[in-house]
């Protein structure tokens, strides 16, 4: 099997969305950056609580960074940065938010990647949701480049179904 080719998994509901995130999680170091992908109600943020809470505690708070830009935790990994995107005015909040330091030294969850424009890191996973119709169902469509797709890819693999 190709260890570059992408992954596309179905997930059948909220619980294995969840799965998804702490097998990943458990792959996860400091400098690895996953992108979050898919349209609003997609499962980014169910996503990013479940995994976040994997890194740190099971009862976490974890708000959404929409408002705030940048969340940031600190887990027996070093820090992880959860940043949502969505409501960006330009890159170079990005730059006065201290992001350029954390990428490449933290744990970064990015909602809304296409946001960073020229800031995307060259290694990086990219995880896109997209809800499946007429159900509660997900699919997950992965993939990746760097030492971080090459570590995290087979523990995805081991979680669902290809779709």
């Amino acid at each position: 099997m190709d260890d570059t080719a992408p992954l596309h998994l179905t997930l059948p509901d909220a619980e294995a969305t969840a799965r998804l995130a702490e097998r990943l999680a458990g792959g996860l170091r400091a400098g690895d950056t996953l992108l979050l992908s898919g349209p609003i109600g997609a499962g980014k943020s169910h996503f990013a609580r479940a995994l976040i809470r994997a890194l740190t505690t099971p009862e976490q708070e974890v708000p959404s960074p929409t408002f705030t830009l940048v969340q940031d935790y600190a887990t027996a990994r070093g820090p992880l940065w959860h940043m949502d995107l969505y409501r960006l005015g330009a890159v170079d909040e990005l730059v006065e938010l201290g992001v350029e330091d954390a990428l490449g030294t933290a744990v970064c969850l990015i909602e809304w990647p296409e946001r960073l424009g020229e800031m995307t890191p060259a290694d990086h996973v990219a995880l896109a949701l997209e809800p499946a119709a007429d159900s509660e169902a997900r699919v997950a469509h992965l993939s990746g480049y760097g030492a971080g797709w090459t570590r995290l890819r087979p523990l995805a693999e081991g979680e669902c179904h290809d779709a």
